[in-house]
């Protein structure tokens, strides 16, 4: 067999998954490896999957059929969360050639080197249950405009009803502290001013480890590293905001934002869907943390016509979503996944009736991005700027909103302090 050395990647699903594709990417190519667009001709084309919804699956699917009839000579390859739970499944189609799991995607570039020798196997993927420690990413760094994603975390032992992700990811095991550390002062080095946590369940981060570490204690640490400017927090659950985490946003370098795994704020879908909180928890944390620190906003992750979700339960929870208030939402309708305990479930939810809660908490949604971005027209915001477009420079504030400001020819990845005068959409315009 003889390659060109093209190569050619789509990644699906999370910043974790980015990140991943990220590494595999640096290796190839400092084995003189040429990427080329998805769309373009390449000899080897490699899927990043994601399962997280029937959605998902059916977008990896329809990108691998899309690599081979790009290029039916090319080699194509599935990896992630998808290819880890259904390889036998993705095996069947005619268009993939090779599904390595994510218990071996970070040996990837290896597999091609078998691929090209002819000694692969068309599947690699043992039992993830079995990996017992985080597995280092080579050249694993994730850069966005001026930012920085640091993956700390990996799996997650929580096995939500609906989720299939501790299937795809395994159990839920930690970065070693010292490596983290190096990769940001890294990161720092080369100029990056914002690094962003990412990870399956950041506030699970020390609990496998000997060494007394928890998320706190390595934020704590992160937090001191001198020259770092902004740090921000990818995703957490309500029961992780602790007394002591709240605190931690005392620390200026700490982004006052947060992306909260929140799916439902009724506690009778909170129990069914086994999260560990009540909606009490959650107004408490929430609310509370607003009270403490100045300008902070979330940002979450809502699922709507979950098993025997009544009309009181969904309005339970749009009541509490609009009291604490969102600068964004993601809504999905909620679809079984396999092996998943809520796919047993008999009461499920009628499509029409999930659209139009889902409708619903779409137009509460847009309500609340105004109202919490309304509050900031007259008030100063430092800004991170990340792009330069048809006059305009754009970024984003501490509190995750982002900003349009007249292009004065300011360097690119500076913080600037601006005034916010009006809004455009979801927009923030600013006079510098």
């Amino acid at each position: 067999m003889s390659f060109n050395k093209r190569v050619a990647f789509y990644t699906l699903g999370c910043k974790v998954n980015q990140y991943e594709t990220e590494s595999i990417k640096n290796q190839l190519l400092k084995k003189e490896y040429t990427e080329t667009a998805f769309e373009e001709e390449a000899d080897i084309y490699i899927v990043n999957s994601c399962t997280v919804t029937s959605v998902a699956d059916r977008k990896t699917r329809n990108m691998l059929r899309r690599a081979k009839k790009i290029n039916p000579e090319g080699i194509v390859i599935v990896t992630g969360c998808y290819a880890q739970t259904n390889s036998k499944e993705l095996l069947e189609m005619e268009e993939i050639d090779y599904v390595i799991g994510n218990s071996d995607k970070n040996a990837i570039v290896n597999f091609i080197e078998d691929i090209e020798n002819r000694t692969m196997e068309k599947v690699k993927n043992h039992n993830i249950f079995l990996d017992n420690e985080y597995t280092e990413y080579e050249f694993a760094t994730l850069r966005e405009m001026s930012r920085a994603y640091v993956k700390i975390q990996d799996g997650c032992n929580n096995f939500c009803s609906y989720c299939k992700i501790p299937f795809a990811r395994g159990k839920s095991r930690s970065r070693k502290k010292y490596n983290i550390i190096k990769e940001i002062e890294k990161l720092v080095e080369e100029g990056f001013k914002e690094v962003i946590l990412i990870g399956i369940n950041l506030g699970a981060y020390g609990e496998d480890l000997d060494e007394g570490e928890n998320f706190e204690s390595l934020l704590k640490s992160i937090l001191e590293i001198n020259k770092l400017e902004r740090v921000r927090i990818g995703s957490v659950y309500p029961d992780k905001i602790s007394d002591e985490f709240m605190d931690m946003f005392k620390n200026k370098k700490l982004m006052p934002h947060l992306h909260i795994s929140l799916q439902s704020c009724d506690d009778d879908v909170l129990k069914r869907m086994r999260r560990k909180y009540g909606s009490s928890l959650i107004e408490d944390r929430l609310l509370k943390l607003k009270e403490k620190v100045e300008d902070m906003e979330y940002t979450a992750d809502v699922i709507v016509g979950f098993p025997g979700e009544t009309e009181e339960m969904f309005q339970k929870s749009y009541d509490l979503i609009e009291k604490i208030g969102f600068s964004g939402i993601h809504i999905f309708q909620y679809s079984d996944r396999e092996n998943t305990l809520a796919s047993s479930f008999t009461d499920k939810i009628d499509a029409k009736i999930k659209k139009e809660r889902a409708d619903r908490l779409e137009a509460l949604k847009m309500k609340m991005a105004e109202k919490e971005r309304e509050k900031y027209i007259g008030k100063h915001l430092n800004v991170l700027l990340e792009e330069r477009e048809n006059g305009y420079l754009y970024g984003y504030s501490e509190n995750y909103l982002r900003v349009k400001v007249k292009d004065n020819e300011i360097k690119l990845n500076s913080i600037i302090n601006v005034k916010i005068n009006s809004l455009e959409k979801e927009m923030l315009i600013a006079d510098e």
